[in-house]
């Protein structure tokens, strides 16, 4: 029964992992990683190999910087400043709040633009370096999502295939 329950637990970490995309205040990697330990600590202590924990270490690392550096890539690429590519990351999180998932879309865009005119930028500019910043956000969570179903994918393998 424990094992039932622990299972599910482990799949709502997983879930939840993916809703961090949306709502960028749940910290996804660590989701992921509270589920890998629950089976290990938990199920099955030795099933889990090194060579599994070593990959979900990169992994995580990757998965934790791939938004940063998409954010930070394409608000640059597009023009933005670096108060722009700060505003569009704070804007993210409360746009989070605001009306998920519309608001981390919009409130980054608009909040870039205002900085970018603030900063004397053209309207074309400013707008151009919003266009970055919705680029940088949708970029980095398609990457998240990616990374996170490899992570995923490869948890299953080594529970499922390599260790039954």
């Amino acid at each position: 029964m424990l094992d039932i329950i622990i299972w599910i637990v482990i799949i709502a970490m997983f879930i939840l992992s993916f809703v961090s995309i949306i709502f960028p205040v749940i910290p996804g990697p660590l989701v992921l990683w509270i589920g890998y330990l629950l089976y290990h600590f938990v199920i099955n202590e030795g099933e889990l190999t090194v060579l599994f924990w070593i990959g979900m270490v990169i992994l995580t690392v990757i998965l934790i910087v791939s938004d940063i550096i998409a954010n930070s890539y394409f608000v640059k690429k597009f023009g933005g400043s670096k108060w722009g590519e700060r505003g569009a990351g704070i804007a993210v999180i409360i746009g989070s709040f605001i009306y998920p998932p519309i608001g981390i879309l919009v409130l980054p865009f608009i909040v870039v633009i205002i900085i970018e005119l603030m900063q004397k930028r053209t309207g074309k500019e400013a707008f151009r370096a919003s266009v970055g910043s919705l680029i940088g956000f949708l970029g980095g969570a398609v990457a998240k999502v990616v990374l996170q179903l490899v992570m995923i994918g490869w948890f299953v393998i080594e529970v499922i295939f390599l260790n039954s």
